[in-house]
């Protein structure tokens, strides 16, 4: 069960609009097989099972972990929320928990004994069906029990510990979305996953002042502290207009869209987690649905990729063998301990190992090419600045990781990689990405709402004038009963 503010999202890293290779991706993957799904045993019940699928596909595992034991830390503007143990551990977990009980805490935020943190998803829950909750139920009664508490524990800060106020936020905020008109028995079951199961508004919708949805900018887009959950809308310019049902279907399915797009973060997690696990026709019903909602356009477009800029290969197996780049490589890495701030030079010391002297990467070792991505063909370079700034972890556990250089490359240069990554690669005609914007995006996280920013004083200011009220009433009394 996903986080606020880091939870699912499709992080889309690269699109490409070349129809070419998207027919390639139609015909290659036109019927991707059913992956192994965890857990599921034939000495179990069907209705056991079910709910283990419903596990998956609500991808409650990026929270509360492959084994159920919470302790994630989930990052939100009110402070870090600790995921918890949803073994059936009576004592630490939910072991005590009748059907009925989960069911209050997935669609209305209540355990028996407080109120749940948003940070669970229970306003996108909220609209999970009956037979659903039964299942999953009757799973998590059969999952390993681990007696044991996760080592961290929800502290908040005044007034946000007071879980009594989620009554009042839940009245505004919940359900988070209304099923739509007009959609077909398809559409409508990838409504109900994307709104309900995978809850992927809960990354890719804008918060309002609340930090409850956005309801108009529905998929457009937000920011997750050092990612960005991009447009997911079928707006052409800004969203994945240029994407086609299968090519959604095999980016859910792989993490990957024909060295295209690759899924890292946030979004790797729900593609290792959950995604991946998903039967054939609900990935066709999820791609069907988010070519059927508004298309809505943002500021941060995305350019048509220049084919005639784009690189060509150094060689046909130099994308392959690292020994054949090894002496290139080297030469570089010799010229930056020298001094050399040259943008090829600090491309090749510090990304060409993985993705390559000429970007195309090594394949057969899962090292992502970066050739065309629509990650360094936004007009924003926020996305790009943060890879190189924080790294990527990959879909899958055999998935190179992504190291972080923020620890190890100042701003300027930082900002001379982004450039020379935008155009050569990108296919750009120009890219004038700044030491101050590296700052800026390194800087800068989701923009807390006011009253999330102030509510301290605004709690302390809302005391003390229930006080002085009561005390003006008090006074009234007192006076009337003297007059008396």
């Amino acid at each position: 069960m996903k986080p606020l503010s880091v939870m699912l999202s499709m992080l889309v890293i690269g699109i490409t609009s070349s129809a070419a290779m998207a027919e390639g991706a139609d015909l290659v993957n036109a019927s991707l097989p059913n992956a192994s799904l965890p857990n599921i045993s034939p000495a179990n019940s069907e209705l056991v099972n079910r709910g283990a699928y419903i596990a998956r596909a609500a991808d409650c595992m990026a929270c509360h972990g492959e084994s159920y034991t919470g302790g994630t830390a989930i990052e939100t503007p009110m402070g870090e929320i600790y995921s918890t143990n949803i073994t059936p551990s009576k004592r630490y977990g939910i072991g005590k928990y009748t059907e009925n009980d989960l069911k209050n805490a997935l669609q209305k935020g209540r355990a028996p004994n407080h109120m749940l943190y948003p940070a669970m998803p229970y306003p996108s829950y909220n609209g999970m069906k009956e037979e659903d909750i039964s299942a999953l139920f009757a799973y998590l009664q059969t999952v390993p029990v681990v007696d044991e508490a996760p080592k961290q524990k929800t502290d908040l800060p005044f007034p946000f510990n007071i879980r009594a106020l989620m009554l009042g936020w839940n009245f505004l905020n919940v359900p988070s979305t209304e099923k739509r008109d007009g959609l077909n028995e398809t559409q409508q079951r990838g409504e109900y996953i994307v709104n309900n199961l995978e809850h992927c508004g809960t990354c890719h919708t804008p918060r309002n002042s609340t930090m409850g949805f956005d309801k108009k900018m529905y998929l457009s887009g937000a920011q997750l502290g050092n990612w960005h959950a991009p447009n997911i809308t079928p707006d052409e310019s800004s969203g994945i207009g240029s994407w086609s049902e299968q090519d959604i279907i095999t980016y859910l399915r792989t993490g990957e869209l024909d060295q295209r797009a690759y899924a890292g973060g946030p979004m790797g997690e729900a593609v290792a987690h959950s995604t991946q696990y998903l039967k054939n026709e609900d990935l066709s019903a999820i791609a069907s649905y988010l070519k059927a909602v508004p298309a809505i356009q943002t500021d941060d477009k995305l350019s048509a990729v220049d084919v005639s800029r784009l690189p060509t290969r150094v060689s046909e197996s130099i994308t392959h063998d690292l020994l054949a780049q090894k002496d290139y490589l080297a030469q570089a890495k010799t010229e930056v301990s020298n001094g050399s701030n040259s943008p090829k030079s600090l491309y090749l010391a510090t990304c060409g190992s993985c993705h390559g002297v000429d970007g195309y990467g090594q394949p057969d070792a899962q090292y992502s090419p970066i050739v065309g991505l629509s990650s360094i063909r936004r007009d924003k370079p926020d996305a790009l600045v943060n890879i190189i700034l924080h790294g990527v972890v990959g879909s899958t556990n055999t998935s190179p990781i992504m190291p972080a250089f923020s620890d190890q490359l100042d701003n300027e240069q930082i900002a001379s990689i982004a450039n020379y990554v935008r155009v050569n690669f990108g296919g750009l005609a120009s890219s004038a990405v700044s030491a101050a914007d590296v700052d800026r995006i390194a800087t800068t996280g989701a923009d807390k709402p006011f009253l999330i920013k102030y509510a301290g004083l605004l709690a302390i200011l809302g005391i003390i004038v229930a006080i002085a009220v009561i005390i003006f009433i008090v006074r009234a009394i007192i006076r009337n009963r003297r007059r008396r």
